[in-house]
């Protein structure tokens, strides 16, 4: 995890926050260090972890998780990580001559025979659920590396949101657990569905961390641009709303973030 990140953020791993849904936005950059961020966070935490992983595989994720002090390796053979890569799915649903016996590929959708994402909840559900042996774990939290992507496989807006919905029941109120989602978005974009996706998710989220690309180009000492957008709990009396905005620079294993203008190159 990123220590500074967590410090902006103002949550720690010894008491991380419970019934949150974060959204991630990503405009015009590629913003995944956020995703390593959670990741890792909820790992050292002491989290349940189910994580779909849409547009990387699990080495990938893997080499950057050990970078930051985590074994995604050990989480998985400990039982904290639980890591559906959706690649390999898609292609066992594709190409596969024979599935095993009783199972259901939980990327059956992307085989175009009209099923929704009702397989994929019910994997997040079962992966997620207490048992007497996950007992010693402090929440559950919910993982997804980029759910626009989905359209592009097909899937319905609606079957999105109604798989959200679905996973916040779920895990933000049942299991007092945290969901942690990420899209891509840019308002000259021509993708409406996925621009209404993003929109309709900003409005349900609790907390959003936006990055942007900057808009004078690459810069070797500014990457970009990051606003955080923390909102009142659902169950809240009285609405509030704080925002903060903050150019960051990544670094090997840490990110650091400097208010816009005050970059030790341009100082």
């Amino acid at each position: 995890m990123f220590a500074e990140l967590s410090e902006r953020l103002g949550v720690s791993v010894e008491e991380p926050e419970r019934g949150k849904l974060t959204l991630l936005c990503a405009t015009k950059t590629d913003a995944s260090f956020l995703i390593h961020h959670f990741l890792s966070f909820y790992l050292k935490a002491g989290c349940k972890v189910c994580f779909i992983a849409v547009v990387q595989s699990f080495s990938h994720y893997n080499i950057v998780a050990q970078k930051l002090g985590v074994s995604l390796t050990s989480a998985k053979e400990r039982g904290q990580l639980v890591f559906l890569e959706g690649l390999k799915s898609s292609v066992d649903v594709l190409f596969a001559e024979q599935e095993e016996p009783n199972y259901v590929n939980p990327f059956q959708f992307v085989s175009g025979d009209g099923s929704n994402l009702k397989v994929l909840y019910e994997f997040v559900q079962k992966s997620l659920s207490p048992t007497s042996v996950e007992e010693r774990w402090t929440c559950p939290v919910l993982i997804v590396d980029n759910l626009g992507v989905l359209l592009s496989l097909g899937v319905k807006m609606t079957d999105i949101l109604d798989f959200i919905h679905y996973c916040r029941v779920t895990v933000n109120s049942q299991l007092k657990g945290n969901v942690v989602v990420m899209v891509h978005s840019s308002e000259d974009s021509e993708d409406e569905e996925n621009e209404l996706l993003a929109k309709s998710l900003r409005h349900q989220s609790h907390r959003l961390l936006w990055a942007e690309g900057l808009a004078t180009g690459y810069c070797k000492d500014v990457h970009g641009q990051l606003t955080i957008v923390q909102r009142s709990p659902w169950e809240a009396s009285a609405e509030w709303e704080k925002q903060c905005t903050y150019q960051y620079k990544i670094q090997d294993k840490n990110v650091s973030f400097f208010a816009r203008g005050m970059s030790a190159a341009v100082l």
